[in-house]
């Protein structure tokens, strides 16, 4: 089994959710799931893992919330070369900058070499709807794939 790490900031728990969706469809293509919070964090124990999802709300006007800040500004010095890395998060439409901070951690990811999925998913609010159930769970899929054409992952089509 590939190890995955799944890092979050959460104040509502919407992002929990969405990364707990993510987490349960990643395990059933075998891979090794971890969650941690992203303030508890730090870039090195990240290079541990096979594969690596990053998720966080955005704050106000497009900013990360404090909880990912450390860990940000952290991931400047950081080398990920050869790791897979995915990002994910939750947002309000009423602000301008809808689900920003998945954006921002998007860019600082792929500064440190790593291989970041270009697919972003961006949920309003909880994950509640079917529709959002759904968008959760097939972006776990197409992370997957794109993680098995390097080989590392077995599929579990079902």
């Amino acid at each position: 089994m590939k190890k995955t790490l799944i890092i979050y900031a959460s104040m509502s728990g919407n992002t929990e959710d969405i990364a707990k969706l993510i987490g349960k469809r990643l395990q059933e293509d075998e891979m090794d799931v971890t969650y941690e919070d992203m303030d508890a964090c730090d870039s090195e124990s990240l290079k541990k893992y096979d594969y690596i999802l990053a998720g966080s709300y955005t704050w106000g006007d497009g900013d990360l919330p404090y909880e990912a800040e450390d860990f940000y500004e952290e991931l400047s010095d950081a080398d990920f070369t050869g790791k897979k890395i995915g990002c994910f998060g939750s947002g309000d439409h009423a602000y301008p900058k809808f689900c920003e901070a998945v954006d921002l951690l998007h860019g600082r990811f792929a500064e440190t070499g790593a291989a970041v999925f270009t697919d972003l998913l961006k949920i309003e609010g909880s994950p509640e709807t079917d529709e959002a159930i759904s968008e959760c769970i097939q972006f776990a899929e197409s992370f997957s794939a794109w993680c098995a054409k390097s080989g590392r992952v077995t599929m579990n089509v079902s």
